[in-house]
């Protein structure tokens, strides 16, 4: 019983660990990628015509 929450305790550590990482390194890629976005040309978006469309019925 003691060795089975051993391997949990240490699992669920090195779980937080990698956990603490991720999100540190995550916050470091969005400040990149926003300064780029920033730097970048603005994507047309174009209306949508939903009058042309035909619909069929379903039943």
């Amino acid at each position: 019983m003691v060795t089975f929450f051993n391997i949990l305790i240490t699992l669920v550590a090195i779980n937080a660990i990698l956990l603490i990482f991720s999100v540190n390194r995550t916050n470091k890629k969005n400040t990149v990628t926003a300064d780029k976005n920033l730097q970048g040309s603005a994507s047309k978006v174009y209306p949508i015509d939903l009058s042309s469309s035909n619909y069929k019925k379903a039943i």
